[in-house]
């Protein structure tokens, strides 16, 4: 009686879990534990992965792999903020032995971005493993195309376990990225928000791109496009220090690039990253009168002021706004950031933080993370909104078109 007890236990979690009428997302790793594995049998796999590749039972997914009896895992593999996700942004990844297996750990943000083919050596098959945030300014997604031209170089087989999309799955805003402005936060001209499983994306480059890698994706189950991460029941893992929630992505988008200025806070060093806009010589109430005025879809501002616990203005007092998301469908966080930096721009006291105060750096940073510098210079120039989204309209639309032929969900 005891053992049938403990095999319905044992039935029941499974279907709990992975069965047909159970709606959760079944993640590309759980299914490559499952049964994608049979494929690598008897092959020599280096994972890239971090703090975020795990199961939906929570357990990480080199653990799963390495006292796996048919997965040889040889090698770990980590993108920026390290295998852990600890280190802060672009801050330099060593190479390390990982406590737990004794395997190594390859960093892929510090000297070499793109693996060399002594790195890769021992290995027959990369996997791709991370959790992003559908950004393109977000770098994981350029350690794994780099990856992807290695496997190819190198004639390694390259395999992405797929997961969902952090923001609204058919969320697609911004400009496309201008050649010259290519940099590890923009590789390639897609969108600022391109409306992308990392799968999806893989293929997209893949093909787009002429990467030509011996490129696999494991699917999703039970995943599509109307989604955002909170309705997929799989529980969030901060993707890295200043990205603790799901819904910190969308912030994320909306003021991310605004950071770069190192003019004006995004609410990196308090309480609430990328979900606020200050500086000490801002008018909050009229700021927020401003934007409100707008009527911008899906979102909402309220006066805000705040003591930065670091960054430039710790212990300031910073006058501003938070940004408050209301409709995550209707909102559009690329649109929403031009506003603010029109308003703020528009703000009689403005010192200059577009131009005179910015330094030649986070100039740079600035136009590379929007992909341009025609953004800016709009700005300045007294340019709408509505005119910068004209400017870059058509190629958005072209990309969605091309989007389409690449979705592996619907």
């Amino acid at each position: 009686m005891r053992k049938i007890l403990i095999c319905l236990i044992i039935i029941f979690s499974f279907v709990t879990l992975y069965g047909e009428n159970n709606k959760n997302v079944i993640l590309g790793i759980d299914l490559f534990l499952i049964e994608g594995y049979k494929k690598y049998i008897g092959k020599n796999i280096g994972l890239i992965t971090n703090q975020t590749g795990i199961t939906s039972k929570l357990t990480a997914n080199i653990d799963e792999m390495y006292k796996h009896n048919e997965i040889n895992l040889v090698a770990l593999y980590c993108p920026e903020h390290g295998i852990r996700g600890a280190s802060r942004a672009s801050e330099t990844i060593k190479n390390e032995i990982d406590s737990r297996t004794n395997l190594p750990i390859i960093s892929l943000y510090g000297k070499y971005k793109k693996p060399t083919e002594e790195m890769l050596k021992e290995i027959d098959v990369l996997i791709y493993d991370i959790q992003d945030i559908g950004v393109r300014t977000y770098t994981y997604i350029y350690t794994m195309a780099y990856a992807m031209e290695a496997s190819k170089e190198f004639n390694k087989e390259f395999l992405v376990l797929d997961r969902p999309i952090a923001m609204y799955g058919n969320l697609v805003d911004g400009n496309i990225l201008e050649e010259e402005f290519s940099s590890f936060i923009g590789l390639y001209p897609i969108p600022y928000i391109y409306g992308m499983t990392v799968g999806e994306l893989a293929v997209y480059l893949n093909t787009e791109f002429n990467i030509n890698a011996n490129l696999s994706v494991i699917k999703m189950e039970n995943y599509n496009h109307e989604m955002d991460f909170s309705n997929t029941n799989a529980l969030w893992i901060p993707t890295s220090p200043h990205i603790p929630t799901e819904d910190t992505s969308y912030y994320y988008a909306t003021t991310g690039s605004i950071g770069e200025l190192g003019t004006i806070s995004n609410g990196v060093g308090y309480t609430m990253p990328f979900k606020l806009i200050g500086q000490e010589w801002i008018d909050s109430h009229k700021l927020e009168t401003n934007l409100n005025k707008l009527n911008l879809e899906g979102v909402k501002f309220r006066e805000f002021h705040y003591k930065p616990f670091y960054t430039s203005l710790k212990d300031k007092i910073v006058n501003g706004v938070q940004v408050m998301i209301t409709d995550k469908k209707r909102f559009k966080p690329f649109i929403t950031q031009l506003h603010i930096l029109y308003e703020l721009n528009k703000l009689e006291n403005n010192p200059g933080f577009l131009d005179k105060q910015l330094k030649k750096n986070n100039l740079n940073m600035f136009d590379k993370s929007f992909g341009t510098d025609k953004i800016r210079k709009a700005i300045l120039d007294g340019k709408t909104v509505d005119e910068i989204v004209k400017s870059y309209e058509k190629d958005l639309e072209d990309f969605k078109k091309k989007r389409e032929k690449y979705l592996l969900y619907e």
